[in-house]
């Protein structure tokens, strides 16, 4: 009686359910929000706006610092440079940036 039943049990789950629920989730996948050219521009202007205020707050840091030598700068000490092009998702885009710096 084992011997039919797993085999009646094991083969419909893995060649009917296992591919059903991949499927199930490819399509919530393919159906879910993307992000919108609005939301790109909204986005691209938001870490331009975060840029400039850590400009301005890291100026109104070395102003305060001339005048107070006491003064120590809190955590807004530039931890990076920024560039004006945002960060490439493509691998080869990052390899050709890597490489014309170094040359």
């Amino acid at each position: 009686m084992e011997d039919i039943v797993v085999p009646l049990i094991a083969f419909p789950t893995i060649f009917v359910g296992l591919p059903w629920l991949i499927l199930h989730y490819v399509s919530q996948w393919k159906r879910a929000p993307k992000i919108t050219e609005e939301d790109e521009r909204m986005l691209d202007e938001m870490y331009n706006l975060a840029r400039r205020l850590e400009d301005r707050l890291n100026t109104v840091e070395r102003i305060v610092a001339a005048d107070n030598p006491d003064f120590r700068p809190g955590l807004s000490t530039p931890q990076q440079t920024y560039s004006n092009e945002l960060p490439s998702t493509n691998r080869f885009d990052r390899i050709d940036r890597t490489f014309n710096r170094s040359n």
